[in-house]
């Protein structure tokens, strides 16, 4: 039902590329230019600025992807809600979550939510933290989960589940299980990238006990907790990575956990969403997603 003008618009203003808009929609460039010019000839305004190679939304074009998300908002609500009263759940979600949450709490919550709702369609788009930020910022997914709660006011963030950083070591590094706050900060550490929501967590935490990143031996930063843990593995090397990360590797016997004195490091998983969003269908997911979780634990 929803207007395809309007995906045409919200794609080109998502990529300012008419080339990545035909690309995405699957249809000719000359098709988004003819659409873009009915919606300027309709509302009679222009709706992009075009400069050599590049294009920019107008004062009048931001006005239009004001409204345009928020009728193919609407759209999306209207689909869930006949579909609902039909005893049916049609749909699409597009999520966008932080690597660790996307690579080890999500996809048994997904597994079993497509088994629950075989008719709603889920795509899953990883990044670190700033990055899904960034990405619900720009509607290019329909809400975030991340690590622990930002503070910016365009969003709100509501909790999704408990989790904890700890200090892993290879199972065979022989060292005491637990260290003194200054053998901590000797340790040679393998940290998460910049912008991760671990590192972030991680380093607020060790300010409130007056310890800054540049007081620890930071041996390097690596862009994933897969590749961390390997290095860990191999290396007598530490890291401070997520519990729910490292489940299958303490079952194994290949990593163990060391206590620091008197740290400790509980975070939380957050829903992120546009400030003002409305999707009961990401609702039902929020809420299907939190008892899944509970139930696993």
């Amino acid at each position: 039902m929803n207007d395809f003008r309007l995906s045409v618009f919200l794609s080109v203003a998502k990529f300012k590329s008419f080339t990545k808009a035909a690309h995405e929609l699957r249809i000719s460039q000359p098709a988004i230019s003819q659409h873009i010019k009915e919606l300027e000839s309709s509302y009679n305004v222009r709706l992009f600025e075009r400069a050599q190679n590049t294009i920019a939304l107008t004062h009048q074009g931001e006005i239009f992807l004001t409204y345009a998300m928020d009728i193919t908002q609407k759209y999306k609500e209207l689909e869930f809600e006949i579909n609902l009263s039909n005893n049916q759940s049609i749909g699409k979600l597009v999520i966008g979550a932080s690597t660790t949450i996307s690579q080890y709490v999500l996809p048994a919550i997904m597994a079993r939510y497509m088994k629950r709702f075989p008719n709603i369609e889920l795509s899953l788009i990883s990044g670190n933290s700033d990055q899904i930020e960034l990405m619900v910022y720009r509607h290019e997914v329909d809400f975030g989960i991340i690590e622990g709660y930002g503070r910016r006011k365009e969003f709100n963030y509501s909790f999704f589940a408990k989790d904890e950083l700890v200090l892993i070591t290879s199972a065979k590094n022989k060292v005491k299980q637990e260290l003194s706050v200054e053998e901590f900060k000797k340790l040679p550490l393998i940290l998460r990238e910049n912008g991760s929501g671990t590192l972030a967590v991680m380093e607020n935490t060790l300010k409130n006990h007056n310890i800054l990143l540049s007081d620890l031996n930071i041996k390097m930063q690596l862009g994933s907790s897969e590749s961390i843990k390997r290095f860990v593995e191999i290396e007598d090397n530490y890291a401070v990575i997520s519990i729910a990360a490292i489940m299958d590797e303490l079952a194994q016997g290949r990593l163990k956990v060391l206590d620091i004195d008197n740290i400790t490091m509980p975070r939380d998983f957050s829903f992120i969403t546009p400030a003002g969003f409305h999707n009961k269908l990401a609702e039902e997911f929020f809420q299907f997603a939190i008892l899944t979780h509970k139930e696993m634990l």
